[in-house]
């Protein structure tokens, strides 16, 4: 089977549309519908069914995306391999980070590691949803949580701490909270993470100081931290924030400073296919030494 038509039909299926797996490939939609075709002709299934809403796998589908994802994985280790075979690391170097650490605290420093490694080229994928790095979606990997898989290694590299925030605004209008009930007569806004979500410490402020089994409502929430910030500083209630982020909001004051707050470890993570990658080295060595004496 034709290698390219293969990957286009990956494309297609983890991305279910026609126009997205166009994008990453580099194709004409057209092309990806004519390529797509020729495939299904060439093995006498059909792969997808196509509805308005996008397209959905059939059972043969599902089958042949099985082998694409392991052909795939397989065709990207290889490339990553090669971007290392020389002396000093080159090549391009997909990282993937939240949207809030990401474009707060690594986007404005990758100029010491660009003026460093003149021959490496940063790819930063800004993201909340995790991407699968064992797979290579991404090389590497910030992650405000650690990871349970096997075949990917993790650095510790930083302690972000949070806090209690709310707008200078909204405490003239409605006052501050002394104690962690009082939280009760306020909009409180939220994370929403599901349970098993690390990000779930953040909605610290539906459950402090009520019963864990009875949290409060949120006035708002919104999955994406950044946002979540600019809610609050909007005057929108009463959060629980990253220091890092909310420090850079001149409108935000902290609340309830002498209650608990949660805090997370920062993690640099990347497969273990990987680990005597020269980019892969270079750039962890860079992530520690811009976190030493950082404050989060």
């Amino acid at each position: 089977m034709d290698w390219d038509k293969l990957k286009t039909f990956h494309a297609a299926a983890d991305l279910g549309s026609l126009t997205s797996a166009a994008e990453r490939v580099g194709l004409s939609q057209s092309a990806v519908s004519r390529q797509i075709a020729a495939l299904e002709q060439g093995l006498g299934v059909p792969l997808f069914h196509r509805h308005a809403r996008g397209l959905i796998l059939t059972g043969p589908g599902r089958t042949l995306h099985e082998s694409t994802r392991e052909m795939s994985a397989v065709a990207a280790l290889a490339e990553s391999n090669l971007k290392d075979a020389r002396d000093r690391p080159q090549g391009e170097l997909t990282i993937t980070a939240p949207v809030g650490i990401g474009s707060t605290w690594l986007a404005p420093r990758l100029g010491v590691f660009m003026d460093a490694f003149p021959d490496v080229r940063p790819r930063l994928l800004l993201d909340d949803r995790e991407f699968d790095i064992s797979s290579l979606e991404a090389e590497c990997a910030i992650r405000l949580w650690e990871t349970t898989q096997a075949d990917l290694i993790q650095r510790r590299i930083l302690t972000v701490k949070t806090s209690f925030w709310a707008s200078k605004d909204y405490l003239m209008k409605k006052g501050a909270p002394q104690k962690a009930a009082e939280l009760d007569h306020h909009p409180v806004l939220a994370y929403g993470a599901k349970v098993s979500d690390p990000m779930r410490a953040l909605d610290v402020v539906l459950r402090i100081g009520r019963d864990e089994s009875r949290p409060r409502e949120p006035a708002l929430t919104i999955n994406n931290v950044a946002a979540l910030v600019r809610a609050v500083a909007a005057g929108l209630g009463i959060g629980s924030l990253p220091d890092y982020l909310a420090n850079q909001e001149p409108a935000l004051v902290r609340v309830l400073e002498n209650e608990p707050q949660p805090s997370f470890d920062v993690f640099f993570i990347y497969p273990a296919d990987l680990r005597r990658s020269k980019r892969i080295a270079a750039f962890r060595q860079f992530l520690l030494e811009q976190a030493q004496g950082w404050a989060g």
